[in-house]
């Protein structure tokens, strides 16, 4: 008698019910992880950039700009636009003809939003920045425990948010949960 190879209706069937139950639990973690992975990699592309501005004009000892722009040459307030970083030789916040682009990095995803409470991070060549500022990076769907923050002292540092008290939301700098 010839031995028979394969799976019968009654194996496939138990087999696709296990496999349903299994995505029906794990589906919704898979996509939390997900977007948290997302979030995380752009405020730590971000945060490069802010501190590769700071060790640029520290090494150039020139006023160095972090702005968003849409056209690569004039600073907007919409920190959605990419980001650019350059020596701003005249102090007007626009890149001129004559001012290096020394480092962009693209527009933040359509599935977060970035707001910053300054239009315009400068770096001084000590590596001081002009003012104090909190960059807030939140999910579309505005829940917290996907928010992410960097905050840049006047001293030019950069200090990234964590969850200090475990219970799922980063907190600032100054220790405020954040909100989107």
């Amino acid at each position: 008698m010839k031995q028979q190879k394969g799976v019968t209706l009654v194996e496939l069937m138990i087999t696709v019910s296990i496999i349903a139950i299994i995505l029906t639990f794990v589906g919704p973690s898979i996509q939390s992880i997900l977007i948290k992975n997302r979030v995380v990699a752009e405020i730590n592309e971000t945060s490069s950039l802010i501190q590769y501005a700071r060790h640029h004009a520290i090494d150039e000892q020139a006023q160095v700009v972090v702005c968003p722009s849409a056209d690569y040459s004039i600073c907007s307030t919409d920190w959605n636009d990419p980001k650019i970083v350059f020596i701003d030789e005249d102090d007007n916040a626009i890149r001129g003809d004559s001012e290096e682009l020394l480092v962009t990095i693209g527009a933040t995803s359509s599935t977060s939003l970035m707001t910053n409470t300054t239009d315009i991070i400068k770096f001084t060549g000590t590596g001081e920045a002009n003012e104090t500022t909190e960059i807030l990076l939140c999910h579309k769907d505005g829940e917290a425990e996907y928010a992410r923050s960097l905050s840049v002292t006047l001293q030019g540092r950069v200090k990234m948010s964590n969850d200090s008290d475990r219970n799922g939301i980063n907190e600032n700098a100054s220790g405020t949960e954040l909100s989107c």
